[in-house]
């Protein structure tokens, strides 16, 4: 049997504990050396890597120069580049030339439509089968109207009222024309809504068919003005047919504009005197009709996202005092 004298083996055993210690601590202690070292060499070795970085300028650059680039890499003969905006200030390495008008001729600030605003042809819809229709029976009219000029005693109440009006103001000044004729108009025709007259909810007469009944809608108000200005001698190209909402009673209505030394004034049966287009900011105009056709106003419409046919606009002009309210459509 083994036996182990305890006397002397403590000591002995105690001795190897210390020197395993000692030699442990040691090989912590170069360990720890050695890690602090190589972790001071790596931050100096970052250190100097930095330092000696040279940070790259910051280079700013267009689309022009980028499609400049990439046009001359593919096609390396001279010649013309379209490019995509307008700035060219910066140099791109290749031959850039834009063949682009310049914003301001591309969109004025104003328009020299009435209001100011922009238009565009509208779509074909009703609105042109209308505006056709009463062009074509307006043409009709001026056979009466020729016969009434030759022979006065002998030609229908319409024709002689309308030769009468027109040669009476064609010997005043532009602006005085306008008065007179939108007065005249005004005075010779009663308002009456076309459900009353024709029964049906949206009708436009020529003229001559509403001087001869005396009565009508505000349409026919404006289409009897547009060919007696004609007559008169104002320019077509002065003469335009409003649609508009009228915010003040939040009602369509159709007014006559005529351009009198480069302001649009407004002829409305609801009143003798003119107004321009500037002082009716309660008109948001909808369509412009004239000698090339039906346009829509752009802003408004871009405005309006309740829009959304050419079928939710109420009957024009049926206001309080000329036909009451109504809330059929205009069919348009």
């Amino acid at each position: 049997m083994l036996r182990i004298d305890q006397a002397r083996a403590f000591p002995r055993a105690l001795g190897f504990v210390l020197a395993g210690v000692v030699s442990v601590s040691a090989c912590d202690g170069a360990f720890a050396k050695s890690r602090a070292k190589k972790t001071v060499l790596e931050r100096s070795v970052m250190e100097t890597s930095i330092a000696g970085m040279t940070a790259p300028p910051v280079r700013f650059f267009t689309i022009n120069q980028v499609l400049a680039k990439r046009d001359s890499e593919n096609h390396p003969k001279p010649g013309n580049i379209e490019i995509a905006s307008l700035d060219t200030s910066q140099g791109s390495g290749a031959k850039v030339i834009s063949d682009a008008p310049s914003p301001a001729a591309v969109l004025p600030a104003t328009s020299e439509e009435p209001f100011g605003l922009f238009t565009f042809r509208a779509p074909e819809g009703l609105l042109w089968t209308k505006w056709r229709g009463v062009e074509a029976r307006m043409r009709a009219d001026l056979k009466s109207i020729e016969a009434c000029k030759a022979d006065s005693e002998n030609c229908a109440a319409g024709a002689r009222k309308f030769v009468a009006v027109t040669r009476s103001a064609a010997e005043l000044g532009l602006r005085t024309r306008v008065e007179a004729i939108n007065r005249d108009v005004n005075t010779a025709i009663r308002y009456v809504g076309d459900y009353q007259q024709h029964g049906v909810a949206d009708l436009w007469s020529s003229p001559l068919e509403t001087l001869s009944a005396g009565i009508g809608d505000c349409e026919d108000y404006a289409i009897a003005k547009f060919a007696m200005l004609v007559a008169a001698g104002v320019p077509e190209a002065d003469i335009k047919m409003m649609l508009v909402r009228d915010m003040a009673v939040r009602q369509d209505h159709a007014v006559l504009t005529v351009r009198v030394d480069g302001r649009w004034l407004v002829l409305d049966n609801r009143y003798s005197r003119l107004s321009e287009t500037r002082d009716l900011p309660h008109f948001m105009p909808l369509f412009a009709i004239d000698h090339t056709g039906v346009s829509l106003f752009a802003a408004p419409y871009a405005a309006r996202p309740h829009h959304e046919s050419e079928t939710d606009m109420l009957p024009a002009a049926e206001v309080d005092g000329f036909g009451g309210g109504s809330s059929l459509p205009l069919a348009l």
